[in-house]
């Protein structure tokens, strides 16, 4: 088995570290248990994850929105839309609780002329 380089799969993936991002990102799907798409070969994780980018047997597409979904911390809701409406009709009413009040006075010592 002849060695995988970063040159094999520039053409691929023109960013270096785009490359490494990918590369990494399948890695972490093989060792998750994610089907192989080329023979293992007695390589590591990230050498296959290499060799199936530089084969394109793997969508670098693909690998792109599974990082960016795995990097996400609060996942999109169907009824974030409605939620967003509610918390802005609750900021217009408490605009308007806060407009009306009235002012106070807040000078030391009140109208004292002397």
């Amino acid at each position: 088995m002849a060695r995988v380089t970063v040159e094999d799969c520039v053409d691929k993936v023109p960013n270096r570290f785009d490359l490494v991002l990918l590369s990494a990102q399948r890695a972490r799907e093989i060792s998750g248990g994610a089907e192989l798409t080329i023979d293992r070969d007695r390589d590591k994780n990230p050498v296959v994850a290499l060799r199936e980018i530089a084969d394109v047997t793997i969508r670098p597409a693909h690998l792109k929105e599974a990082l960016i979904g795995s990097l996400q911390r609060v996942l999109p809701e169907d009824d974030d839309e409605v939620d967003a409406i509610g918390s802005l009709s609750q900021s217009a009413e408490a605009l308007r609780i806060t407009a009306a009040a009235p002012v106070r006075n807040t000078s030391i010592g009140g109208d004292y002329e002397g």
